[in-house]
């Protein structure tokens, strides 16, 4: 067994020394054998360390560290980062190779992909029934925002997508020496390239460099991967089942965006900024097309001497502006011309721009995508109904499909705003409408009754007469661009609108009050043309989430605007605030909780529940494994729509390489479907787990808020032992990293609070208070305790992944390099209040988690991450310890620019190496 593993591995040990190996002479060639020579020993040392628990390798490990310069320091930290970018990379392709393995070999399709999927699900009789149900009403969105976790450059991005495509070539072909020798060459060029490109951003991004980054995805990904899924998906489908041959299946699965549209604690994010983004998208998805629609006029060279065509077709060329008498006979040339002449007209109407490659003449543009579907449809139906059913499979069939899930916007913005702000917004139009109103004062249902008769009333609330503040004239600037948005670009443009830190019924109708006002809400009508979202973040929120929605759909107002929208309801589940607010456990029983309630009230009112997961990288923020989080859902609560955040680096991690990112669509889609239609295979869990997990969170609750919220000091001690202070400098997002300007930990967002305890190995928020829970649990059921959570562990999907979850957080921590960080802390005693408690809490949750798995190693189960952390915590543990060391200095005064950097190269090295760190 393990020969057959170091088998499969050796084609990845083999990259990994190979770019291991270019990266040592790259060192070497730009500074000499000396600075080459201080790497090689301090990585010798540390793997020796590592591998073997030798203590002499510690000690001339630690003290090589320890009297480096800055120029050293430097050198050794972008040595170990870049390394850790290469693993990355080799890991990536890695993984690519062996699935493509297991393909061609023809073994068993692996969970988690599509053909797993629905192998299993035409085990009943009555699958092709259920999934044409169930694609009649699916929805699957993965939604990118430009939550600040991601600290690698674009540039930086670019060099490693060089070198992955030069590594895939080395597997996908029979290399000639002298092709092998190129290849050889161009890895050492893009080698050289990255370590001569600089790692850290030397300016803020602004809010529109984060819509262009997040862009890039669609061009290496999404525009081509999403169209070859459906493609994928509708032939397994065929071959399963004679009623899906011939059809297609319903765009069910989409890209979101929150970049350009978030707006809570962003003021950066306006009306203008908004315009600027859906004008950048609809720019890329625009030339896609033209580019996709030119090609495929070149390749329908079929003449009408050979071919039938029919008369929608010939109809189609007859309208085209084409005359060339070389195409002549060539109507499907002639017609797609045609199309291509309209979609440049659109082009340049919609976004004052020119085709790169000139139209043939002008023509009409396209009043709507639909209206550019339906010609290509022509196109497809001629070539049907005439013999050339192989044609349709090619690039006309994935345009098709990307038309009609990209339409003319690219991907739809939700808008994210503050349930304060929309309150003081509210207040504001009220007090000056109605000077004897104060809204803010009202009890909560006073503001109910205030808000149903202005969002019922057809008369305009704000005027323009009056001067209202800075924040109220954005606010409504924003709605009204959103308006002019959809009347632009279509409805799909701006659907949603998320309103943070909903605590009760008034935070959705203030902004149903705004919509109407911007001409979103439609009082005569009863029509509302985008969603209102509550987003429920803190613990308290979540345990209200559930009545609060309860008595909004018991409103005759609302009910009639959701009866516009097909009478379903979207809410989100907030992980990051709920995980820094209650800690990791009680976070994911509350979240498990509310969604069990969340259905048992949706079905009350006859609305459908579709459920948005805001989901970070990281396991102290909801992140994890995504098929297992969908399955381990609660029954009811995907019912075959679901959205969720993709955050930060994981964006990178997942879709910066095409193939990887298809595999993890599939996987999404997958999960959905095996999550809504086999949910039954899970009986629901047993009373004791129910009343066992109860007690758990109880107790995990108190010791983690005791710790973290009720320890005199702690605020003081998480700012001195991480690195918070450093990571504003790294220019990594354009949000402000605190809601308000103090150190308190209510006020920091959860990103940079995640991040900063995963920089020092400690990794607090995905696993504290569980081990004090369990040994309270064990306490007071001495006889059966250990057993029954034990059982939870085997039969309950939903306690398994947790704990899962917590045993990778755990296995990427390290507390002996937690404890030098606590060192930074300057008053002992402070210190040394703290620090133990964490360790002790530390070693007992390890503890336990082993005793409740049964498993002496972590990952025994999960060998690619085991494996992972083996090649690549070697090269960790030196840019932990430098960095600590430079903490210090420059907390010291040292004023250094090559310290400061330092930090900053050394938070970018340690986030490489983690791969999800917020």
């Amino acid at each position: 067994m393990n020969d057959l593993a170091d088998d499969k591995d050796q084609s990845l040990r083999d990259d990994i020394r190979r770019l291991g190996r270019i990266l040592g002479d790259t060192v070497r060639q730009q500074h000499g054998e000396e600075v080459f020579s201080l790497i090689e020993t301090v990585r010798q040392n540390s793997i020796r360390f590592r591998r073997d628990a030798d203590h002499a390798a510690r000690e001339e490990l630690e003290n090589t560290l320890d009297t480096l310069t800055n120029d050293q320091t430097t050198h050794l930290i972008r040595a170990f980062s870049y390394f850790s970018h290469l693993v990355n990379i080799a890991e990536d392709q890695h993984h690519i190779r062996r699935t493509r393995t297991h393909l061609i070999a023809g073994s068993a399709p692996r969970r988690g992909s599509l053909s797993y999927t629905i192998e299993h699900l035409f085990r009943s009789q009555d699958a092709g029934v259920q999934l044409q149900e169930f694609f009649k009403t699916a929805e699957v969105t993965p939604v990118l925002t430009a939550h600040p976790t991601e600290v690698q450059r674009k540039s930086i991005l670019n060099c490693q997508m060089v070198i992955s495509r030069l590594l895939d070539e080395r597997d996908r072909m029979q290399l000639t020496p002298e092709e092998s020798a190129a290849n050889d060459e161009a890895l050492e060029r893009a080698v050289l390239t990255l370590w001569q490109t600089r790692m850290l951003r030397t300016s803020k991004l602004s809010v529109l460099d984060e819509v262009e980054n997040g862009l890039s995805f669609y061009d290496y990904t999404f525009l081509r991967e999403l169209p070859q899924l459906y493609a994928g998906l509708e032939d397994l489908l065929a071959s399963k089942d004679p009623g899906f041959k011939q059809t297609e299946l319903p765009s069910f699965m989409k890209m979101g965006s929150w970049i350009g549209g978030d707006r809570d604690g962003n003021p950066f994010v306006t009306a203008t900024v908004l315009e600027k983004t859906l004008v950048m998208q609809s720019t890329r998805a625009f030339k896609f097309y033209l580019e996709e629609l030119h090609t495929l006029g070149s390749q329908l060279s079929m003449a009408t001497l050979l071919v039938q065509v029919s008369d929608d077709l010939l109809a189609l060329a007859k309208r085209s502006p084409d005359v060339s008498q070389h195409r002549v006979d060539e109507p499907y040339r002639v017609a797609v011309s045609g199309m291509y002449a309209r979609l440049a007209s659109t082009y340049k109407k919609l976004l004052g721009l020119e085709a790169i490659i000139a139209p043939c003449a002008p023509a009409e543009p396209y009043q709507s995508a639909e209206e550019f579907v339906a010609d290509l449809d022509v196109v497809h139906h001629s070539l049907l109904e005439h013999g050339s059913l192989g044609i349709t499979r090619g690039r006309l069939r994935h345009l098709r499909r990307a038309v009609r899930v990209f339409g003319f916007y690219l991907a739809p913005i939700d808008l994210r705003q503050n349930s304060d702000v929309h309150e003081r917004v509210v207040a504001e139009l009220l007090k000056a409408a109605q000077p004897d109103v104060d809204y803010l004062s009202l009890t909560e249902d006073e503001r109910i009754a205030v808000l149903v008769a202005e969002m019922s009333s057809s008369r305009p609330l704000a005027s323009p007469y009056l001067v209202y503040s800075e924040e109220t004239q954005s606010e409504l600037a924003i709605y009204r661009a959103a308006c002019t948005a959809q009347q632009r670009y279509g409805k799909g443009a701006v659907p949603n609108c998320i309103i943070s830190k909903t605590d009760g019924v008034s935070d959705m109708l203030e902004l149903a009050v705004l919509l109407k006002e911007s001409g979103l809400l439609h009082p005569a009508e009863g029509r509302l043309d985008v969603n209102i979202i509550p987003l429920f973040e803190t613990i308290g929120d979540l345990q209200n989430s559930a009545p609060a929605m309860d008595r909004l759909m018991a409103l005759p107002a609302y009910a009639r605007l959701l009866a516009s929208r097909n009478h379903a309801q979207e809410v989100m589940l907030g992980y990051s605030d709920s995980n820094k607010d209650g800690g990791f456990l009680t976070s994911g029983w509350e979240l498990y909780k509310a969604e069990i309630d969340l259905v048992d009230v949706f079905a009350k009112h006859q609305v459908r529940l579709r459920l948005f997961h805001g989901r970070g990288g990281s396991v102290g923020r909801g992140g994890g494994p995504s098929y297992q989080a969908i399955l381990a859902q609660p029954a009811g609560a995907v019912q075959g729509q679901i959205r969720l955040t993709e955050q930060g680096e994981v964006i990178t991690a997942k879709y910066a390489n095409p193939e990887v990112g298809r595999r993890n669509l599939e996987v999404l889609a997958a999960a959905t479907m095996e999550a809504s239609l086999l949910s039954h295979t899970e009986t629901a869990p047993r009373p004791e787990f129910l009343q066992a997990m109860e007690a758990l969170s109880e107790s995990a609750f108190r010791a983690y808020r005791h710790m973290v919220y009720e320890t005199e000091g702690f605020e003081q001690y998480f700012w001195e032992s991480t690195v918070i202070a450093e990571i504003a400098g790294l220019n990594i997002g354009s949000r402000p990293a605190s809601r308000k300007k103090s150190t308190a930990i209510e006020d920091l967002r959860a990103i940079p609070w995640v991040f900063s305890w995963s920089q020092c190995r400690l990794m607090l928020p995905g696993w504290f208070g569980f081990g004090s829970a369990v040994q309270q649990y064990l306490s007071a059921h001495p006889e059966n305790g250990l057993a029954t959570l034990q059982a939870m562990f085997k039969e309950w999907s939903f306690f398994s992944t947790v704990l899962s979850n917590m045993e990778m957080v755990l296995a990427k921590s390290d507390i002996g390099i937690a404890s030098r960080y606590a060192q930074l802390v300057k008053d002992t005693d402070l210190r040394h209040r703290i620090f133990p408690r964490l360790e002790a809490e530390h070693a007992l949750t390890i503890s336990v988690l082993k005793q409740i798995s049964g498993r002496e190693e972590f990952l025994s189960d999960n060998p690619l991450l085991k494996r992972s952390i083996v090649n690549r915590f070697p090269y960790l543990s030196p840019l932990n310890h430098v960095q600590v060391e430079l903490l210090k200095r420059y907390r010291q005064g040292d004023e250094d620019e090559r310290v400061r950097r330092g930090i900053h190269l050394s938070i970018n090295g340690i986030a490489a190496g983690l791969r999800n760190s917020g």
